[in-house]
């Protein structure tokens, strides 16, 4: 029964990782695509194999996420962390089906906490703040100030040259800040999923607290989830990103997209955080978009997305607190 209840506990986590793919499969492409620098079925193979190769290039966020909650060991702590798992997997369908880009990151971290105040165990509440809450607030403000630096630079060193032809080199170097993104993409949110399989085994005692390298199965099926779940698409969201924020022509986009990859690698390999790469994707295409002027943002849209974030952790914690008072009764 406990080993029936790890593997299920495991295959709802690739679940989620797959849900976290084609959530934000938007974040890589819609840009890309938005602009015609890519056709919809190519954005989409480049972001699943950026996805599966960025999955390979760390373990410091999946440590980080692994240390956010300390469940019981055994059966129990397996309940908690799937009701967790199923808690953010909710909140994902639900903005996905509304189209908005929330964060799987804030729903992952919010299911775990929700249910872990739940079942009464211990939350590491310095880790979400020096780790998660603290970058979640810092980066989007960062992305947006340095998307709106990169595009004032741009427009001023382009502001000589034939337009036409400006604007056609740029769609071809969304190739490579599109690559970028989404290999920022699976460097950060592949971990995410190895982080809570890797709990997963510590609870059930398949590994020891003080394990330092997660095993290659967990890495590579993380990277294929994702990557799977990339490949299916985000049209909804896509949408919201691409057109209904702002309409993006290829410099606004390639700035956006660069410094997207930017300050997801910066986060990943300096600050070790959880960041959300929709958060940083979706300011930075605002402060790219906010150097023509700043009403051709569709704040309206804008502020519907940040409140789908501010109620992201809660109702995520919400959901798998509901999940867990259903499970443990059965599993507990």
């Amino acid at each position: 029964m406990d080993l029936a209840i790890v593997i299920t506990v495991v295959l709802v986590a690739l679940a989620f990782d797959y849900t976290n793919g084609f959530h934000d499969a938007a974040n890589a492409i819609a840009t890309s695509v938005s602009t015609r620098a890519l056709t919809p079925r190519v954005a989409l193979i480049l972001a699943a194999v950026m996805n599966f190769v960025g999955a390979f290039l760390g373990q410091k966020v999946a440590h980080t996420v692994s240390d956010v909650i300390v469940p019981p060991s055994g059966r129990e702590g397996l309940v908690v962390i799937l009701a967790g798992l199923l808690g953010a997997i909710i909140w994902n369908l639900i903005t996905w089906y509304f189209g908005l880009p929330s964060s799987s990151t804030q729903a992952l971290i919010g299911g775990l906490v929700g249910a872990a105040l739940a079942a009464g165990t211990a939350v590491h509440w310095s880790t979400i703040v020096d780790k998660v809450v603290i970058p979640m607030m810092v980066s989007p403000l960062i992305g947006f100030a340095l998307a709106f630096v990169v595009m004032i630079a741009i427009l001023w060193i382009f502001r000589r040259r034939n337009a036409h032809r400006v604007t056609r080199g740029f769609r071809m170097a969304q190739t490579f800040s599109a690559s970028a993104m989404a290999l920022g993409h699976g460097l950060q949110d592949a971990q995410k999923t190895m982080g809570v399989i890797f709990l997963v085994l510590i609870t059930s005692g398949h590994l020891a607290p003080d394990t330092q390298d997660l095993p290659l199965w967990v890495i590579a099926a993380s990277a294929g989830a994702i990557s799977l779940g990339t490949y299916s698409g985000g049209w909804r969201i896509m949408r919201t990103l691409g057109r209904k924020i702002i309409h993006l022509d290829p410099p606004h986009a390639f700035a956006a997209e660069s410094v997207g990859a930017t300050v997801l690698y910066a986060t990943a390999f300096l600050w070790q955080a959880p960041v959300s790469t929709t958060h940083v994707i979706t300011s930075a295409i605002m402060g790219s978009g906010a150097t023509r002027r700043v009403s051709a943002v569709r704040w309206g849209m804008a502020r519907s997305i940040v409140i789908a974030w501010v109620l992201t952790f809660p109702a995520a914690g919400t959901a798998a607190a509901i999940c867990f008072a259903i499970l443990h009764p059965l599993l507990g």
